[in-house]
């Protein structure tokens, strides 16, 4: 069978995490398959378009290298196409023009609401409609039946005719509604398969109704369940973190972790593999392995995942990646201090936007003040069995260490440990206390290749600022 999926979003505000999860599946159906993936912009409801959604859609979608084969195709530009198949329903006896006003549909439906029964268009059907001249909505005439279907995720589903109504499939504005517009569109674009979200499948007995009319064959249908707020309840919203795609490429995350996250957000091999390249992926997804169940959405492990990716690239594309992401006072130092700075911040980093937080001690002398009061209520509760006098007396030592090393970070390394066993003390005291005095922070990168970095004379100058400070108060 011809694979060709598509991703068929409305330009109706920025996408999220739910929308490109089904625009990467759709892409992996087609690219396993050897098939094509189209990009149909569903522009029909004018009223809640946002300008620059499309284009962001596309930037999105470029971004993380979903490429499509095809389009994109514009709903807004098709209408001739919709009104055609609309009047192929008319000529049939199957769709009738709809001269109810808003007003007295509000009235049908609390009517239906008092009595405590569904509201059903089909039972209000006018007797005689007027004959449809386009200026007002078309609607199309059901015929209800009982219908099963094999889902590719869900499986074999079923609903009876009272699932199946009357809807408009044309507006009195011209434009086609979803429920009409994506099944001509499938059809003619020689859909196979269409890939969508959980909140279309209470309407899929409608399509199904509407495919037996236009007499066209269906393709195969794909639900994909909710993506969930992180506390597995409820779809995922603004409130639970939810952001647009490219905040996330504005924070530093790189496209192969977010491909990779999204594509095991509800879907597995059925092994406890969780890094994917997009080969991989490509060669091992299936539809059928998608859970019938929402799926998490676990920032953290996001978080986890491409800190992955970032220790696995190699420097020169580290570099690359990390050109926008450093403090603005690393502008005043050249390309091999950053990769250098890079090399040692590297297993760190979740993000790059933590670049900045991250590689400031490396720019900027630590604050004074700040050393003391960490000396004062150390992070590593071990420095507290110190005084001020011996605190004063280890830092003198490790300045006397120093003076003689060449300051890679293996003599530093050699020379630290040494000296651990001559002032007979632990890491967690005398690294601390060396970390603080040349950081001015609570934690810091690897110490000894930090050192290094900094190199000689700008690391012996803040040992002996924190020593002098510590005097001070002693």
């Amino acid at each position: 069978m011809k694979v060709r999926t598509r991703f068929a979003p409305s330009p109706t505000g920025l996408l999220h995490v739910g929308g490109v999860r089904t625009a990467l599946f759709a892409w992996l159906v087609a690219r396993q398959a050897g098939g094509q993936f189209i990009l149909r912009i569903e522009d029909t409801d004018k009223a809640r378009e946002v300008a620059g959604s499309e284009q962001h859609i596309q930037d999105c979608l470029e971004w993380l290298g979903l490429n499509w084969d095809e389009g994109p195709y514009r709903q807004s530009e098709r209408l001739d196409t919709y009104r055609e198949w609309a009047q192929r329903l008319v000529d049939k006896g199957r769709a009738y023009a709809d001269s109810h006003t808003p007003e007295q549909l509000g009235k049908l439906r609390a009517e239906a609401k008092a009595a405590k029964k569904p509201f059903l268009f089909r039972e209000h059907r006018p007797a005689n409609p007027p004959k449809w001249d386009g200026g007002q909505p078309l609607r199309f005439l059901s015929q209800p039946q009982e219908y099963s279907w094999r889902d590719e995720v869900m499986g074999k589903l079923s609903a009876g005719p009272e699932a199946i109504d009357d809807f408009i499939i044309l507006k009195s504005d011209g434009y086609p509604t979803y429920n009409f517009a994506h099944i001509v569109d499938d059809n003619l674009m020689e859909v196979s398969h269409v890939i969508r979200s959980q909140e279309f499948l209470p309407s899929v007995p409608k399509f199904l109704n509407l495919y037996d009319a236009l007499e066209i064959e269906r393709p195969k249908l794909a639900t994909l369940p909710y993506v969930l707020g992180p506390d597995g309840k409820k779809k995922l919203s603004k409130r639970d973190g939810a952001k647009d795609i490219l905040d996330y490429k504005k924070e530093g995350y790189l496209p192969a972790a977010l491909i990779n996250f999204l594509a095991t957000l509800g879907w597995n091999d059925g092994t406890e593999q969780e890094i994917f390249s997009i080969d991989e992926l490509t060669k091992k997804f299936d539809l059928s392995r998608v859970h019938k169940s929402g799926a998490r959405f676990d920032e953290k492990r996001l978080e986890w995942m491409n800190g992955h990716y970032l220790r696995q690239l190699a420097p020169a594309k580290l570099a690359k990646a990390a050109e926008e992401f450093w403090p603005a006072d690393a502008a005043k130092v050249d390309d091999d201090y950053k990769q250098a700075v890079l090399a040692v911040v590297q297993e760190r980093l979740k993000y790059l936007s933590e670049l900045p937080e991250l590689t400031e001690l490396f720019f900027k002398e630590p604050a004074g003040p700040a050393v003391t009061e960490l000396y004062e209520q150390p992070v590593d509760k071990q420095l507290t069995t110190l005084s001020k006098n011996q605190l004063s007396e280890f830092l003198k030592a490790v300045i006397d260490e120093l003076r003689g090393s060449d300051f890679s970070k293996d003599d530093i390394s050699r020379r630290m440990n040494e000296l651990l066993a001559r002032l007979k003390t632990k890491p967690g005291i005398l690294f601390a206390a060396v970390r603080i005095a040349v950081t001015g922070a609570a934690a810091s990168p690897e110490l000894f290749g930090t050192l290094a970095v900094l190199g000689k004379d700008k690391s012996l100058t803040r040992l002996q600022k924190a020593l002098t400070g510590l005097e001070k108060q002693a």
